[in-house]
């Protein structure tokens, strides 16, 4: 046989033989993907944010479909993302929470200082400083780790602390997880009061580093008709299962400590806007 002609019948050979070996292989090896995933992944807001506790918004879907996750954890999505996942799931609608960061530090500038810092301008590298500069050991460090870490613009240091915009918050948590201080929590997205303080100190010593610390007075404790607010650990704490948002906190707090979540923090002698003024909520 001509050799040209043997070598293009063997390569012609080899080719149908490796043909016949990706077919089979591909009827018997394959791998079955549910096509929900496929689906529930188009649903997602693609942001890859990490809120919902996965690696991304492929992982999450593959949660959703094989491990049963829940279906309101894409924070970016909202409402209607969690809705058009559960009509892929055949799920009927779920009770999902909506909460909202919320920074429980009020101080900034109205807490004083123990040194200045000149160091790398990042909330961790002060921390790890003797602690930090602030003479609260527990307030926001102010120097925007978490304004860094949002994706979403929804957070930003002003006078000082860290201050939420919720109009833009997603709820993703991305900032509660980068904030050292830990002072970073989710709250209810509904307006409600908000202990903006988390100095475990006597009260004494936080009337020396803060003006705007809570005391442990009691007196929101005593006024409240609803019984939701309790002293822990020198701080007031308040029970969002029966608060009703009446504002009676807010106004008898005798360091502004608590305040509306949607509020910015203002220096102590500042007027009192009016949101703050009490007043009954329907």
């Amino acid at each position: 046989m001509n050799p040209i002609v043997f070598a293009i019948v063997v390569v012609v050979v080899l080719g149908l033989a490796g043909g016949v070996i990706l077919v089979l292989a591909s009827k018997f090896m394959a791998v079955y993907e549910d096509p929900r995933i496929a689906q529930v992944t188009e649903c997602l807001a693609g942001a890859n944010c990490g809120g919902c506790g996965y690696a991304g918004c492929a992982d999450y879907a593959k949660a959703i479909v094989e491990n049963g996750a829940p279906t309101f954890k894409c924070a970016p999505g909202g409402d209607k993302t969690a809705d058009a996942i559960n009509t892929i799931m055949g799920n009927a609608t779920d009770d999902r929470p909506s909460l909202r960061a919320t920074v429980i530090c009020a101080g900034g500038e109205n807490c004083g200082k123990r040194f200045d810092y000149q160091g790398i301008q990042t909330c961790a590298a002060a921390a790890s400083i003797a602690g930090g500069p602030s003479a609260c050991a527990y307030g926001c460090l102010g120097l925007g780790d978490c304004t860094r870490a949002c994706k979403f613009d929804a957070i930003h240091v002003i006078n000082g602390v860290a201050v939420v915009d919720r109009k833009k918050c997603t709820g993703c948590t991305a900032c509660t997880v980068t904030c050292p201080r830990h002072v970073i929590q989710m709250k209810p997205i509904a307006p409600q009061p908000a202990v903006k303080c988390s100095n475990k100190d006597k009260g004494a010593l936080v009337n020396k580093t803060c003006k705007v610390g809570c005391i442990a007075c009691g007196l929101c404790v005593r006024n409240c008709p609803n019984q939701a607010i309790f002293l822990k650990d020198n701080v007031a704490v308040i029970d969002y299962t029966k608060c009703n948002g009446c504002g009676t906190c807010v106004s008898k707090c005798p360091k502004k400590a608590i305040q509306w979540v949607e509020g910015t923090p203002r220096p102590i002698d500042a007027p009192v806007p009016a949101h703050e003024v009490l007043k009954t909520r329907v």
